[in-house]
């Protein structure tokens, strides 16, 4: 089944090392955990009319939380930084966080 790109590309992820990667082209977003690189590099071209590289994907680990006594975990999830080519144009939404 084909997923929509909106399905695979969820959020993206603004700290400050994805900040610092953006004069290199590369930006950050949390993707879906079932995902893969092709998947996400059509997803990224289709809603922001980029051209990209590369993606290097990474499953991040829920941290463990706790509230009083009780003991609980974020949920795990997949991270995707993306690296466009030197020819294409920034990402808009990007632009004014710089």
């Amino acid at each position: 089944m084909i997923k929509a790109a909106q399905d695979i590309i969820l959020k993206p992820v603004i700290t400050e090392r994805s900040m610092d990667d953006l004069q290199a082209g590369k930006y950050t977003f949390k993707v879906a955990t079932d995902a893969n690189k092709t998947e996400i590099k059509k997803a990224v071209e289709t809603l922001f009319d980029v051209k990209v590289a590369k993606v290097n994907t990474l499953n991040v680990n829920g941290k463990a939380k706790r509230v009083g006594k009780y003991l609980g975990k974020t949920s795990d999830w997949k991270k995707a930084i993306v690296t466009l080519t030197e020819d294409s144009k920034a990402i808009e939404f990007f632009e004014g966080m710089v």
